[in-house]
């Protein structure tokens, strides 16, 4: 007996259908919205290469994070922006520090309403924007910039962080700030990890952000794009040490590094759509050379498809009011 040949065409025929059998879908909880707050601001400030991206005051932060949980977006990523920096990042241990200060009034609008999540590093804090404090000779020292991660780790969890986000690619950065805050009683305190973070090119507008004082480059203990065998083994890493959710980062030229890390993963897998990214699409459709909204939608879900479980976006809260409206 011969059956007719099957059509995949029947089932694309209508929106109805296709959203039937779609594979995959976005929804508000898995979406995290990463923010700036800038000391010293009297009103949000643009960002330039990244429209509709601001530096948030401390009251437009706090609007922020209470829209965020009406939208009900999964949480909100931190990053703090000192007036005043040093070699050693001092201000990033400051209980009234900007980031400090910044997580404790968004926990007080908040609540346990939305994660509240806070990056962990010292590019922003320290006047040469490298991610740890350096030696004698101008290098990341590795050991010395953990007992500082270690310390702010407490500092943030103090503040009122749910989740603390160590992004500095240091060895042993997981097991040192979980052995912290173990010591310290935040036992609850959850870790993710900046697991696999490449030296990229998309980072551009980020430096524009934070207002990085960065010269040349973090290649030395950031990742180098032509690796892929190594993100699993830095992700193998982090798991020993304690990591509760590991972090692929950037997502978009990075998927397949994604695809690997969720298919080994025993935790969720969160992937950062950066600020070049975001950057080049808003500026394609400002061109009338793509469809923004979709644009947009396609690219958060390539992500999903490649196997996040959470999703960083400056889009999140955009999104989101779209996905309700659905």
């Amino acid at each position: 007996m011969s059956f007719p040949q099957h059509r995949p065409r029947r089932l694309r025929t209508t929106t109805a259908m296709r959203r039937l059998v779609a594979e995959h879908r976005l929804a508000p909880a898995e979406l995290i919205l990463p923010v700036f707050i800038r000391e010293g601001l009297s009103e949000p400030a643009p960002i330039s290469s990244m429209p509709g991206v601001v530096q948030h005051t401390t009251q437009s932060l706090v609007a922020a994070a209470r829209e965020a949980v009406e939208l009900g977006l999964g949480g909100i990523m931190l990053f703090g922006i000192p007036a005043v920096r040093d070699a050693a990042g001092t201000a990033s241990l400051d209980p009234e520090g900007v980031l400090n200060a910044a997580i404790a009034s968004v926990r007080a609008a908040v609540g346990n309403e939305l994660v509240v999540m806070s990056d962990l590093c010292l590019d922003e804090f320290t006047d040469h924007g490298h991610c740890g404090i350096l030696d004698a000779n101008g290098a990341v020292d590795n050991d010395a910039t953990l007992a500082i991660y270690a310390r702010m780790g407490v500092a943030q969890a103090r503040a009122g962080a749910h989740v603390v986000a160590p992004s500095g690619m240091m060895d042993g950065q997981v097991g040192v700030i979980r052995q912290a805050l173990d010591a310290a009683g935040f036992t609850d305190v959850a870790v993710l990890a900046y697991a696999a973070k490449y030296a990229s090119a998309f980072y551009g507008p980020f430096r524009e952000a934070v207002d990085s004082q960065l010269q040349g480059d973090r290649r030395t203990y950031q990742m180098d794009a032509g690796n892929r065998r190594e993100a699993l083994h830095e992700v193998e890493l982090d798991l020993a040490e304690g990591a509760d959710i590991v972090m692929v980062k950037p997502a978009m030229s990075y998927l397949d590094i994604l695809a690997d890390v969720a298919a080994m993963s025993p935790v969720p897998v969160a992937a950062y759509q950066i600020s070049g990214e975001y950057a080049m699409i808003e500026a394609a459709a400002a061109n009338g050379w793509i469809n923004r909204r979709a644009a947009i939608e396609e690219s958060v879900l390539s992500i999903k498809r490649a196997g996040a479980t959470m999703i960083l976006t400056y889009w999140a809260a955009e999104l989101a009011g779209w996905l309700r409206s659905n």
